[in-house]
């Protein structure tokens, strides 16, 4: 990481009204020494599901969202990580890039359910609605062994991240959405596709990046993850470079003008608003 970046962040997240530093992605071979993951489980992979090898009621009883782990991150200023081994949710698994394809059993349960056995979260209207979209975005796979998010200010002069994740509320997400575009000249440029919390920070934008296309990635749509973000918190994702743009030619941008500084005082409100609404970060 280099050291430039790290002097301007300060003056940027502040125009921005943003208070919290984005969290950063990358890969390692390295299994960290710290911060918070998953316990280890055996990976429920679809041939070990068509054998009837994989416990689903043990699966379940085990369950751990990876948003939860990044939100205690967040929290403690510490980092979060994973693997084929510490995952957490079968789903999470999926779209961190360490199983595909998705289980069937996973399938139906975001879906309709498999009657008399499991009921469904009713997310898409039945299975084959699933099914397409995680062919569709057919996560890449984790580069190395360990999936790891932390303050980019943590990175160390020889790590680079691949993608940057900001959490924010709608006002201050109005100059990252703008930005974006300000940045690459791309009307389109911002998308926010149907997934799994984790899979807006890792599965999408990787998808994007793996076309040859620079998106910006609006995520944190999923109900089940809304427990693990602020109260009108929303995620976006950018690859490294469209951050290191944005930073070096923000002061260029709107975010100079008197229209943004009437932005800026809707955010001080917002803050205002919600100072001290948090979440019960154990659940």
């Amino acid at each position: 990481m280099e050291l430039n970046i790290l002097n301007e962040l300060p003056a940027f997240l502040d125009r921005l009204g943003l208070d919290e530093e984005p969290m950063a992605m990358f890969f390692t071979d390295e299994k960290p020494s710290q911060g918070y993951s998953p316990k280890p489980m055996e990976l429920p992979t679809r041939e070990r599901e068509k054998k009837n090898e994989v416990d689903w009621q043990k699966v379940f009883l085990q369950f751990s969202c990876a948003m939860q782990k990044i939100w205690l991150a967040r929290k403690k200023n510490s980092s979060a990580w994973f693997s084929s081994q510490y995952f957490g949710c079968p789903g999470g698994a999926f779209w961190l890039g360490f199983n595909k394809p998705q289980p069937e059993t996973i399938i139906h349960y975001v879906s309709t359910g498999i009657p008399g056995r499991m009921e469904g979260e009713f997310y898409c209207d039945s299975p084959d609605c699933v099914r397409q979209i995680c062919e569709e975005v057919d996560p890449v796979p984790a580069k190395k062994e360990y999936c790891v998010f932390k303050p980019i200010s943590q990175f160390k002069e020889d790590e680079t991240p691949i993608l940057v994740s900001f959490f924010s509320r709608p006002e201050s997400l109005t100059g990252l959405h703008q930005l974006a575009t300000f940045v690459t000249g791309d009307s389109e440029v911002v998308a926010s596709p149907w997934s799994a919390a984790c899979g807006s920070l890792v599965a999408w934008p990787l998808h994007y990046l793996e076309k040859g296309q620079q998106r910006a990635v609006i995520g944190g749509w999923d109900p089940s993850a809304r427990k693990f973000f602020k109260t009108d918190e929303l995620t976006f994702t950018i690859p490294f470079e469209m951050f290191e743009k944005m930073l070096s030619r923000y002061g260029d941008s709107f975010l100079k003008t008197k229209t943004w500084e009437n932005v800026h005082k809707k955010i001080r409100k917002s803050k205002k608003v919600w100072n001290g609404v948090t979440i019960d970060a154990k659940r």
